[in-house]
């Protein structure tokens, strides 16, 4: 049995389904019960935990192989005590389980304790969960293609696409697709000890190649658009997005702007085979579809 920590979310959701594609037993862990049908009736078990609670986390691990792990997305609050809260309790969760083998969702820059904005938070989680396990992986993949989707309703409304990135600098970029099922064949290949893997897409990708990407997929022009720094915190604030997340978000792109949020290197590395088209393609269906159920 292999337990999936944050299946609500993108990563969490993809690894769960690349589990259950290769016929893997699967336990999913949700917050919320009222999210346990569809994964049921996908044929996973389902726990409900809260990842603060040692006790509920233990629970929710008992009899698994080993189990995919992510620090929640920040909504509010001090974010680095919100991660020493959660990182302490999957610790103690794992410690009373007897968990064998752990894979971990961190990001490129995790190496770096600060000059990363939110990322900076992963590289806490990490400290936190070295050696949790007598297999631990720290999985660092690149931006998610999939994070555009935030910006989906300017560029089908204007063809504009927003970026706080130099169009034309390219950085590591990854489908949650292969992040999922790259955390997946970590947690069934054999192997012991620590190790670090970084995951990026077929290629490294900039702001106008998925504007490029965006056109192709709605057969119309969309342009990249630089956000200048001084109007970013207002973008942010009228999403309600609450100021500390919010600044800890912008600091991550200027992280990507000087070079810090990038691979660390000499690490393991790998590469995912999800096309940028393919994976703009889907952000385009899934809002269509959600248009539709509306």
């Amino acid at each position: 049995m292999h337990v999936v920590f944050g299946a609500s979310g993108r990563a969490g959701g993809e690894t769960a389904k690349a589990l259950l594609a290769m016929g893997a037993p699967v336990r999913v862990v949700l917050r919320r019960a009222d999210q346990a049908e569809a994964w049921q009736a996908s044929g996973a078990d389902v726990a409900l935990a809260d990842m603060t609670d040692p006790d509920a986390i233990a629970a929710a691990l008992q009899g698994a192989a080993g189990a995919f792990f992510l620090n929640p997305p920040p909504v509010s609050g001090d974010l680095f005590r919100s991660t020493e809260v959660i990182g302490t309790a999957l610790a103690e969760g794992v410690r009373r389980a007897g968990l064998r083998k752990a894979v971990v969702l961190s990001s490129v820059g995790a190496q770096h304790a600060s000059g990363t904005g939110v990322i900076a938070t992963l590289h806490q989680m990490e400290a936190l969960l070295t050696g949790i396990a007598p297999a631990t992986a720290f999985l660092r993949p690149g931006y998610f293609v999939e994070t555009w989707s935030e910006v989906l309703e300017a560029v089908l409304g204007d063809g504009l696409l927003p970026t706080f990135v130099e169009p034309d600098r390219k950085m590591p970029m990854v489908s949650t697709i292969d992040v999922g099922s790259t955390a997946a064949a970590l947690l069934r290949e054999d192997w012991a000890g620590q190790r670090v893997v970084e995951l990026g897409g077929p290629h490294d990708w900039s702001a106008r190649d998925v504007a490029k990407a965006f056109a192709t997929v709605l057969g119309r022009p969309v342009d990249p658009v630089f956000v200048p720094e001084a109007d970013r915190l207002p973008v942010y604030a009228r999403a309600g997005v609450p100021g500390p997340v919010a600044e800890a978000l912008i600091g991550m792109y200027d992280g990507i702007a000087r070079g810090r949020v990038a691979r660390e290197g000499g690490k393991e590395e790998r590469r995912g085979s999800t096309s940028l088209l393919t994976a703009v393609a889907r952000i385009v269906d899934d809002a269509g579809k959600r248009r539709s159920m509306a």
